[in-house]
């Protein structure tokens, strides 16, 4: 038995033949005549019975009426209870990001949600690769995640909130022989010792499509995936590195130099499951997310033509 089956047995109750409950419920007697008949199978005693030419309730279909009323007014609270739960602007909302993008994007958050009757956040780094961004939708309200421009979509089963489209751009040390040049090439960096991600992470593959436009092999000396600690050792001599032009800390003995001749970007996108965004929470929580995208688009954008 339904919900609609059990208000066609009360409104049959109140009016007395299945006629006037299709005119009450705006459908045909023969559906109605039909989940009578669905609801009769579920019910091991008669539930109506011929009283002339009218269709009446027998004891056991009043006693079934009677608790279809108790079952609607359950199911209104338990909707207006959705309802305000839904509607709710300081529900909690969980937000799972990767190393730079939380760096970048929670002290943000933070302070435009400060306010007492605001949402509130549960943050979490998520150093995942490409793929299993997705998944993380499953235990996260909101879930920034990165990939290279040219690379696969996202799944279908989530939906992607564009945020920062970011250059990356080569890290060297600051008096390396290469830091004079405005930009740099694939053949000027191609002979250079790599600092690399781990394979799977997104930059990996920008890499090698530099290694590629040169004609050679990449040199990989270090597989760091954190940038900050990549930038460490940048600036120690270790070797060069791609470095996202806004997101990343700035280092005072390291410069970022643009790429021509490869694609060097990568998106910033927050994943969500469709159905989370039917919260107000987890909707003001993603309009701040857009708005700290541009604060630091607009305020740490330079030479952006890389």
């Amino acid at each position: 038995m339904d919900e609609r089956q059990l208000r066609i047995l009360r409104e049959l109750g109140e009016l007395g033949s299945v006629t006037a409950v299709a005119d009450a419920l705006l459908v045909t007697p023969s559906a109605i005549s039909q989940q009578l008949r669905l609801l009769q199978r579920a019910i091991p005693v008669p539930l109506t019975e011929r009283q002339g030419r009218r269709l009446v309730l027998t004891d056991a279909g009043q006693a079934l009426a009677g608790a279809a009323t108790e079952v609607e007014s359950a199911l209104a609270r338990a909707r207006h209870t959705v309802e305000e739960f839904l509607d709710r602007p300081d529900g909690e909302v969980s937000v799972a990001a990767f190393s730079s993008a939380g760096a970048a994007f929670f002290p943000l958050l933070l302070r435009a949600l400060a306010g007492p009757d605001g949402p509130v956040l549960a943050l979490a780094d998520a150093d995942v690769t490409q793929d299993d961004f997705p998944p993380l939708t499953r235990e996260y309200d909101l879930v920034l995640a990165h990939r290279l421009d040219h690379a696969p979509p996202w799944p279908r089963t989530v939906t992607a909130t564009p945020l920062l489209s970011e250059p990356l751009d080569v890290a060297l040390p600051a008096g390396h022989p290469l830091a004079a040049k405005p930009r740099l090439t694939p053949r000027d960096v191609a002979d250079q010792p790599w600092i690399a991600v781990h394979d799977g992470f997104p930059i990996m593959a920008t890499i090698e499509a530099i290694a590629t436009a040169a004609g050679r092999r990449p040199r990989l000396a270090h597989r760091i995936n954190e940038f900050s600690v990549a930038a460490e050792v940048v600036a120690a001599g270790g070797g060069l590195a791609l470095m996202p032009r806004w997101t990343s800390r700035p280092h005072p003995d390291l410069v970022l130099k643009p790429l021509s001749g490869v694609q060097a970007r990568r998106r910033i996108d927050a994943l969500h499951r469709p159905e989370r965004t039917a919260r107000k929470a987890v909707r003001t929580v993603l309009t701040e997310l857009r708005g700290a995208a541009r604060t630091i688009r607009d305020g740490l954008a330079h030479d952006d033509d890389g």
